[in-house]
């Protein structure tokens, strides 16, 4: 009886002395991991420009939003306190479309882009910077010479390079560039001969093999379709380590800029599923399968939740080409047609026949998958509005968030399209910067100025969002910021006045509005108690500096919920 009795009065000692030990370890369910402070915090809440002192992030998730002296109370002992220092807070970046998958190429690869993101403005130079790049340990990557975001449109031939001008680059090594756009390469006489390109080969339908004038002989440049499935089949890793420097790459530099969620807005295969298997992302990746190869949505990464930092969406239909490449597919002439083509060049499509667009839509709403549509040119536009509408008509089009990409030469009446037909318009004013000049010569200025008109498809009440299409441009989030509210081209023209976005707007456009195309409203997009801690520390702050400068505004930290993955040293 005595010995129980000295054990209970033991364990209710015990129990009092940890009750007594510091209130702030007492009950740690009340306190958070992080706190930030010190600096303008954006929650985006709302359709004005909202600030808190501070937030509180706990278990990845953000568990307050408020005043500083609130915030303070969940401060305990082993909480970590964040002092902005000036600096400014946003919800985690979350870019409308691109290609994470293509990052790699692009960070890897030759800096062959044109100012102001690299230095190539001429083919001496492309050249150069090619040759430069192509150390032993380079090649040995790929087996290939390759860079990414060449531009004819600005290099000072205003042409796209040949075969003979990468064959003095190497004729030893199979050499790929790949134009800034992505729907076009340039191989040398090595490369062609390992893709097994020749005089007697046939366009691909979708695509184009351009020849020497005179001849069949192909002139290193392939279109479309007869471009893009040679991308992965040449530049694919050679070994296990290549593969992994491409992927680490890749994340690395969408982290840099600001990346909590990136969107991979093509997958032509499982490559992507296989890191996620490794448990290999740091940040989140939406992947949209090609309609050529439905199967994969049809395995485990097909969801609304994502399984180590993975999962896959829904289809991705491409209807035509690039506009800067002039194979964007239009019912109206280009006034300068590509070179061989005739004064009533329209573009093409990627798929000419309407059945089997529509079979397309219709395998999609069967499944009640989301479908995302590569439309550049009103015809391709036109296109996608006629084969959506019987697959609405069959099945319904309640909550499909079913979503444009690009949009770049739509018109006003299509607009008013997407509106009634509940899609949204992922629209792309980098265009205005980088190609706005090039629109209006191949266009007309009248046209041309009205590129990506996000302001009109605000004001007749269209969900927008904006994007990089990365890697045809850097994943540089606040250069698209910068060109959404600024629309001023390389020449400093103005390209659509009046149809520019707000900063806040364009802010929303990578936030919040992005995070409802994606069925993620409720996790991402706000500083929203209850949603991921997913954030981004700017330098400055978009909303309150001059509007010009935007574009140079750094990403100085991004935090995936709650943990810090990016700092700039």
């Amino acid at each position: 009886m005595k010995a129980t009795l000295k054990i209970s009065i033991l364990a209710i000692l015990l129990g009092s002395v940890g009750c007594n030990q510091s209130s702030k370890q007492g009950d740690s369910a009340t306190y958070a991991d992080g706190i930030y402070f010190g600096g303008d915090i954006i929650t985006m809440e709302g359709d004005s420009a909202s600030y808190a002192e501070a937030i509180a992030v706990k278990d990845g998730k953000i568990m307050f939003v408020g005043s500083k002296v609130e915030a303070e109370k969940m401060q305990g002992d082993s909480t970590e306190m964040n002092d902005l220092k000036g600096k400014t807070l946003f919800p985690g970046f979350i870019d409308g479309h691109a290609h994470f998958g293509g990052f790699p190429l692009q960070a890897i690869g030759a800096k062959i882009l044109p100012p102001p993101d690299a230095g190539v403005s001429d083919i001496p130079s492309l050249q150069k910077t090619l040759k430069e790049w192509a150390t032993p340990e380079n090649i040995a990557l790929t087996g290939w010479i390759f860079g990414a975001g060449y531009d004819e449109s600005v290099l000072d031939e205003k042409r796209h390079p040949t075969r003979q001008e990468l064959d003095q680059v190497s004729t030893e090594y199979p050499t790929m560039i790949i134009h800034i756009s992505g729907h076009f390469c340039v191989m040398n006489s090595k490369g062609l001969q390992m893709m097994g390109i020749t005089a007697k080969s046939k366009n691909p339908d979708g695509g184009v093999i351009r020849r020497m004038p005179g001849s069949d002989e192909p002139n290193g440049v392939l279109e479309e379709l007869a471009a893009i499935p040679l991308y992965g089949k040449a530049l694919t890793p050679k070994t296990d380590a290549a593969a992994m420097k491409f992927a680490v790459a890749g994340q690395d530099m969408a982290i840099s800029y600001g990346y909590t969620t990136a969107q991979e807005g093509r997958a032509m295969d499982e490559s992507l599923a296989k890191l996620a298997e490794n448990n290999f992302f740091k940040i989140d990746v939406v992947s949209y399968v090609d309609y050529s190869r439905p199967e994969i949505l049809k395995t485990k990464w097909y969801s609304k939740d994502y399984t180590n930092h993975y999962r896959i969406a829904g289809l991705k239909l491409t209807l035509d080409g690039s506009p800067q490449g002039r194979t964007a597919w239009r019912t109206v002439p280009y006034l300068l047609p590509p070179p061989g083509e005739k004064k009533t060049y329209l573009g093409y499509p990627a798929i000419a026949n309407d059945t089997d667009v529509t079979a397309i839509y219709k395998m999609a709403f069967e499944n009640n998958w989301q479908i995302i549509t590569h439309g550049n040119g009103d015809a391709a536009i036109d296109q996608m509005i006629r084969c959506i509408k019987p697959a609405i008509a069959e099945y319904g089009n309640t909550g499909r968030r079913n979503t444009l990409i690009h949009g770049q030469y739509i018109r006003t009446d299509q607009l008013d399209s997407l509106k009634k037909l509940d899609i949204i318009a992922s629209l792309f004013p980098l265009h205005t910067f980088y190609w706005g000049d090039w629109h209006k010569q191949i266009i007309g200025d009248s046209l041309g100025n009205k590129i990506s008109p996000t302001r009109t498809a605000l004001n007749k009440g269209l969900r927008i969002t904006i994007h990089t299409d990365a890697p045809v441009a850097l994943p540089n989030l606040m250069r698209m910021v910068w060109t959404a509210v600024n629309r001023t081209s390389r020449s400093g023209d103005i390209i659509g006045d009046g149809e520019q976005l707000s900063p806040y707007e364009a802010m929303k456009s990578i936030t919040d509005w992005s995070a409802y195309q994606h069925f993620e409203e409720d996790k991402k997009g706000t500083l929203t108690k209850g949603k991921l801690a997913d954030l981004v520390v700017l330098d400055k702050n978009p909303l309150k500096v001059a509007q010009d400068d935007i574009k140079d505004i750094l990403v100085m930290e991004t935090i995936k919920e709650g943990k810090s993955i990016y700092k700039k040293q």
